[in-house]
C-alpha cells in the first residue's frame, strides 16, 4: 500500500485512478483498506478544495417539487393560498415557521434545511 497525501489535482487524479482499479474490493482485505483509505484522503480534500454550500431554502424547495412532480398548485394547497405560494417560489415572501413545520411534516423537507437565512427579492 503506496498512499500519500493528496495536494494537487494530479494527486487526484491518481487517488481516484487507484480508487476505480480498487472498487469492489472486499472489507478487511489489504485492497480493502487501501480502499478505505483513499476514499477518505479523496473526500477530504475535496471537502477543503471544492466545498459545496448547503442549497438555499427556496432552492431547495423548487428542487424538491421537481424532483418529487410536485406543482405549484400543490404547494398553494399546503399553505392555503395561490398567491402565499407563489410569493414564497418568487422571493418576495419568507418561509414562516407555519410553513416549514407543513412542509417539514408533510413533504417530508428536513426542517433544518429550511430555516436557513436567504434573500428576498426587493418590493417593487
Amino acid at each position: 500500500m503506496d498512499i500519500r497525501p493528496i495536494r494537487t489535482n494530479d494527486d487526484l487524479t491518481a487517488a481516484l485512478t487507484r480508487i476505480d482499479a480498487l472498487w469492489g474490493a472486499e472489507p478487511g482485505t489489504p485492497e480493502g483498506d487501501e480502499l478505505d483509505v483513499l476514499v477518505d484522503l479523496v473526500e477530504h480534500y475535496e471537502d477543503r478544495h471544492f466545498p459545496i454550500e448547503p442549497a438555499e431554502p427556496v432552492d431547495l424547495l423548487k428542487a424538491h417539487m421537481e424532483n418529487t412532480g410536485r406543482t405549484q398548485a400543490d404547494l398553494a394547497a399546503l399553505f392555503g393560498s395561490r398567491p402565499r405560494a407563489s410569493e414564497v417560489l418568487n422571493r418576495k415572501r419568507a418561509l414562516t415557521v407555519e410553513m416549514i413545520h407543513k412542509l417539514s411534516s408533510e413533504w417530508h423537507i428536513p426542517a433544518d434545511c429550511l430555516v436557513r437565512p436567504y434573500h428576498l427579492t426587493a418590493a417593487e
